[in-house]
Order: structure tokens, then sequence, then C-alpha cells
């Protein structure tokens, strides 16, 4: 939970949650116009804090935008919101938009001062234990825009999907376009098949994921065989492990999938050995 009275970060200055406003003509407000990163932190320490500016910087171009600041300046504003709050894991999250204008126009306007804002949110308790006794899911169509690459702050589509899952007792629903996979409704995808790690290649139909990445990077390490490449939804339907990952939920193994168990029903042998090696990876990023 967030408490009203911590200090979040608004276009240049810290003060209460309780406090920060923005202006009813502000684009995030009106058109969605704008992007948004989280990340965790484990101990007061963030997670791959790089990776995920870098995206945030490349999400802002992509919707022709500027860089508001330097990673030196965002990694001193971050500290300074978390120094309160290193007892309990937290999500730091950051939204920026194009700011207000002075009337409602849909057209980009030449000159703009971006409404820039972060804040803290405690990650629960157990939360990564509890997903680790596996997951349900259902699969849906991928209703959203084409550029799903972008972490836009126009998330609908996400959410009625993810409340489609939800209305069905379900985590998460894993999303189907022109019957391939593409990822959940927030989480990125992975499968395992005759005990090789398989997930969707990179594009514009899906979220470049941080924790999607490291996942991959430690597997192959370890020496758990990897490939990226495109999963039709009879082999989603067929795998022996379906995994989903996101920087906050970590790797949750999905256990049933449309009602019918995922392999044997529970959480897989090579997700066991995954699950562990992130762990560690954890426990050297707390510095424990």
């Amino acid at each position: 939970m967030t408490n009203t009275n911590s200090q979040v970060y608004l276009s240049g200055q810290f003060e209460p949650l309780s406090e920060a406003k923005i202006s009813v003509l502000d684009r995030g407000f009106l058109f969605a116009d704008g992007v948004y990163e989280v990340i965790p932190a484990y101990g007061g320490k963030l997670f791959r804090l790089q990776q995920h500016l870098d995206r945030l910087n490349n999400n802002l171009t992509a919707i022709r935008m500027n860089a508001v600041m330097s990673d030196a300046q965002w990694a001193e504003i971050l500290k300074k919101l978390l120094a309160p709050q290193t007892l309990d894991d937290q999500a730091v999250y950051i939204q920026i938009t194009r700011g207000a204008g002075a009337n409602r126009d849909h057209q980009l306007p030449e000159q703009y001062t971006p409404t820039v804002f972060a804040m803290c949110q405690a990650i629960p308790v157990g939360s990564v234990d509890k997903t680790a006794q596996g997951v349900s899911a259902i699969t849906l169509d991928d209703i959203r825009w084409d550029w799903c690459h972008i972490k836009s702050v126009s998330l609908l589509g996400n959410i009625l999907l993810k409340q489609q899952a939800a209305d069905q007792s379900c985590t998460e629903a894993i999303l189907i376009r022109q019957g391939f996979t593409t990822e959940g409704s927030a989480s990125n995808v992975f499968i395992v098949k005759n005990n090789q790690l398989i997930t969707p290649p990179k594009s514009h139909h899906l979220l470049p994921g941080i924790t999607r990445d490291l996942v991959l990077e430690i597997s192959q390490s370890k020496g758990i065989n990897c490939i990226e490449k495109e999963i039709s939804e009879e082999e989603l339907t067929r795998a022996d492990e379906i995994w989903l990952t996101s920087s906050t939920r970590e790797i949750m193994p999905v256990t049933k999938l449309n009602n019918r168990p995922v392999g044997d029903g529970n959480p897989g042998a090579i997700w066991q050995k995954a699950s562990q090696y992130y762990a560690e990876f954890k426990q050297q990023l707390r510095g424990n």
C-alpha cells in the first residue's frame, strides 16, 4: 500500500502524495500522452536501474519526447525517495507525460513542459512466495494497439484483458495475436518444451521486459537451453511448463491454463532451477 503522507517527486519537487496535483489539461490525463516505468528495489537497491532508464528514454523517443533528465539525476531522485523505505521491498513508479497545454488539442504541441512523477509503493510481503505455488491463466485475443513495445500509460486494453482473467479467477491473460503468443496482459511469457526454454522474440507486439532479459541471461549462463522464437497457440497449450515474468512478480509458474493443468499441474523442474538462480541474483543485489 502507498502511504498518502509518503514523499513523491513531482516536476522538480518532493512533497507528500496527498498534496501532489497536476493540471486537468495535462495531456497524460486527457490523452494518455505519456510513458511509465516500474523499477523494483530490494533493501533500497534498485534492480537493473540502467536498463530501466534506457527503456524509459527509448520510450520517450518513440513518442517524440526528449529525455527529461540524466541517468545520474534520476539515480539521485530515486535514491532519495527510497531512503525512508529500505526495510521493505519497493516498486518505484515513474511517469512522464507531455504536460499541460493551453487547451485540449490532439496535435502535439511544438513547445511543452513535461510532467515528471515518481513514487514508491511497497511490494506486498510474501507475494512472490504465494505465486510460486502456481497460478492460473487463460488465453485471450490480443485486442491492444500495434505498438506494444512502448510502455505507454494507455493501458485500458491491458486492464480489460486482465479483468477478464480475474472474472474467471485467473491471475493473468496470455494474449494471442494471429495464432501466436505475444505476452501476458502485464507480463512476458516463457514456455518449456522438451527441456528447452522458449520465449517470443522482441517485436512491436510485446514489451521488451527487463526481467525477461535477465531470466534469459541467467538461464543461459547456468546451462539451460534457451531460444527466442514465436510460440503458436498450440505450442502454448502443449507446453511442459509456462512461466510469466514481470519486475514485481518475478517468475510465476502457470500450473493451469484454460482450466487444464500445465504439465503435471505443479511448478516444473526447469522453473525450480530458474527461480533459485533469480533468488540468488536478488540476494547478491541486496549485498547479503
